[in-house]
């Protein structure tokens, strides 16, 4: 059953300011994140790391699937738990990038990983919501996400501020005006994506579901898995679609609910291909 309380009132309406503050963003971050991308194309990182949780976790693998993809930079996810629970620090080569992604800025497993590989002469950089947090303050570059309070639990507009910032960076990395040439359209896409209604009638009743994803839309995909789980109490697993025939399409049976998250670029062929497979199988 779907969640119908505060919560999901909230989200909604947070959901909805989604288009302002990614134009806000654009607009407020233009001079920084020229900078950032200045710099950075000067001394490109031998390795670029992340780090975050949960909402945040999954907008910084969209962010190594856009570095590795289009800069062929690569991208390593930091687990905090190494640094905090197993006390060890990983070496990291010279020149490296760290980016953290967090919405309150305080999560102290995120702050002991921006400490010790600022230490190590990583150039630290936040994207961050709250800019007067402790990651603010301790992190070389912040890239604020300018969502402003966020009530809800589940994370609505600071995880698409993440995606965006993101975005921009990687525009001003790889100098490509096409892509910054389509950022002002943003927000309204934005706004036609939040009017938009899918016949999901069909989810009213599931109890199991997968989502899945291909490329840059297997974050998403995660997200999504994530959020009906926190909100609507279904339990939706997140997957990538090639990974999903590698053991978990066992788990299919005749109207078995499947949502994918198709995008028009290199990964379209073999997610169609896959997911005509799965209707093969019975999955709805």
């Amino acid at each position: 059953m779907f969640y119908s309380g505060p919560m999901a009132s909230w989200m909604r309406t947070e959901a909805e300011e989604a288009p302002k503050v990614i134009e806000r963003l654009l607009r407020e971050n233009e001079g920084e994140v020229r900078s950032l991308a200045s710099f950075l194309k000067k001394r490109p990182p031998a390795l670029t790391l992340t780090v975050a949780r949960g909402s945040s976790d999954h907008a910084a693998l969209f962010a190594k699937y856009l570095f590795e993809a289009r800069l062929e930079w690569p991208v390593l996810s930091l687990a905090p738990s190494v640094l905090t629970l197993y006390r060890a620090r990983p070496r990291v080569p010279f020149p490296s990038l760290l980016l953290a992604f967090s919405q309150s800025g305080e999560s102290p497993d995120l702050l002991e990983a921006v400490s010790a590989y600022r230490s190590q002469g990583a150039l630290t950089v936040a994207l961050v919501n709250q800019e007067e947090s402790s990651l603010a303050r301790m992190a070389e570059v912040v890239l604020p996400l300018h969502a402003r309070e966020e009530k809800a639990v589940a994370a609505t507009k600071s995880f698409l501020a993440m995606l965006a910032a993101t975005l921009h960076l990687l525009a001003h990395l790889v100098e490509e005006s096409r892509l910054r040439q389509v950022f002002p359209s943003l927000p309204e896409a934005l706004h036609r994506a939040l009017e938009a209604s899918g016949e999901l009638e069909y989810l009213e009743d599931a109890e199991n579901l997968f989502v899945l994803g291909r490329g840059f839309t297997y974050p998403v995909a995660l997200e999504a898995a994530l959020k009906l789980k926190e909100v609507a109490g279904l339990h939706a697993e997140g997957f990538s679609a090639a990974e999903f025939l590698h053991g978990p399409q066992a788990l299919l049976e005749a109207g078995f609910p499947v949502l994918a998250l198709v995008q028009k670029d290199e990964a379209l062929d073999a997610l169609l291909s896959t997911l005509e497979g799965l209707k093969a199988k019975g999955a709805h």
